[in-house]
């Protein structure tokens, strides 16, 4: 079974293993005639390869994208756009120790079950956070698509280890400050927070060990009326896409879990026209409301969990000898995926709101 998205006429299949040959996407659906600046493309990319700040892996990949079809000077001709990334800096024997003892908080184990042992281990395989390099690509490509609509995507590092940024304002995101948050090496809204944030990220790597943290996305531009009810809503194709990101543990939309707090009277978003235009006095409910959109800004939060890898002894079991055991994880990993994982879930969600536009 492939791992990918089929959102009507849209469809991303990842291919590829953490260790082997390289990893890759093919997009399927995209109109034909579409300009695509690779450039642009490789500076989304970028924002997500690892930083020389003592908070991300030593893994040094260029990640520069091979586009090997479906794309003929300069544009989408309407085929299946297809993408390999090589990789170049495997370190395999790094993960000798782990052939049979399953690294807790990873697939190993589940993979192993799943696949019956025939699963590539090393760097976590299929499973790995290197297979987001890919969904980061054709997140780009999405990206660019929503561009024509008047659509764009901003998220930043909402909380690290307890310390929090500001909120987006629910109402109204200026697109300068999006350009400024996606130019930042810690993409944060209030600067003054980033700082806390690292010292937090190195604190846990200099006791062997990591922290998560929450993401916010908001998708601005895209008009009342975009999505479906029930089971293929706004809110689901987002999750879906979000969920594919192997570090994700929550998704939530708008105030999210804290509905359960509210009441009525301050859960619902009130209205009023403005210019012939339907509006809300708050945004409460995330600019989605029966899986469709409302037309202010759709917002969503994502919790990314501590990176499982790290470096204190842990208990597990060998699932080959079946017996119990001690493990000691090596390697390069990220002491904190927050801010790396932030042009990710970008990327899920360019891909999920385009999907309800071609």
């Amino acid at each position: 079974m492939s791992s990918g998205l089929k959102f009507g006429e849209l469809s991303v299949s990842i291919f590829g293993e953490s260790h082997g040959a390289g990893i890759g996407c093919v997009i399927d659906g995209l109109p034909s005639g579409i300009e695509l600046d690779t450039g642009r493309i490789a500076e989304f990319m970028a924002r997500r390869a690892p930083k020389k700040d003592g908070m991300s892996t030593r893994r040094s990949e260029a990640d520069i994208p091979e586009i090997l079809s479906g794309f003929y000077r300069g544009r989408t001709t309407g085929t299946p756009l297809a993408a390999l990334i090589r990789n170049t800096d495997t370190r395999s024997q790094d993960y000798d120790n782990i052939s049979s003892a399953a690294r807790p908080g990873h697939a190993d184990y589940t993979g192993s079950v799943r696949y019956e042992g025939a699963n590539d281990p090393r760097g976590g395989g299929h499973f790995s956070g290197r297979l987001t390099a890919p969904l980061v690509f054709a997140g780009a490509v999405c990206g660019q698509v929503l561009e024509r609509y008047g659509i764009e995507s901003c998220a930043h590092i909402l909380a690290v280890d307890g310390v929090y940024d500001d909120f987006f304002d629910e109402l109204d995101i200026p697109a300068r400050l999006m350009k400024d948050i996606k130019s930042r090496e810690m993409p944060v809204i209030n600067e003054s927070r980033a700082e806390e944030m690292r010292e937090r990220v190195l604190k846990a790597a200099s006791e062997l060990d990591s922290v998560g943290g929450i993401i916010e996305c908001a998708v601005t531009g895209l008009p009342a009326g975009v999505g479906s009810p029930m089971f293929d809503g706004l809110e689901n194709r987002i999750s879906q896409a979000v969920f594919g990101i192997p570090a994700v543990k929550a998704v939530a939309f708008g105030k999210g879990f804290g509905f359960a707090e509210m009441r009525g009277s301050e859960a619902n978003d009130e209205m009023y026209i403005e210019n012939d235009i339907v509006k809300t006095r708050t945004n409460n409910n995330g600019g989605i409301y029966g899986g469709i959109s409302s037309g202010m800004p759709v917002i969503f939060t994502a919790a990314v969990r501590p990176t499982p890898s790290i470096a204190k002894p842990q208990k597990t079991v060998d699932i080959i000898r079946k017996e119990n055991t001690e493990l000691v994880i090596k390697g390069r990993h990220d002491a904190c995926i927050v801010p790396r994982a932030v042009p990710v879930v970008e990327a899920a969600a360019n891909i999920a709101v385009l999907s309800y536009l071609i």
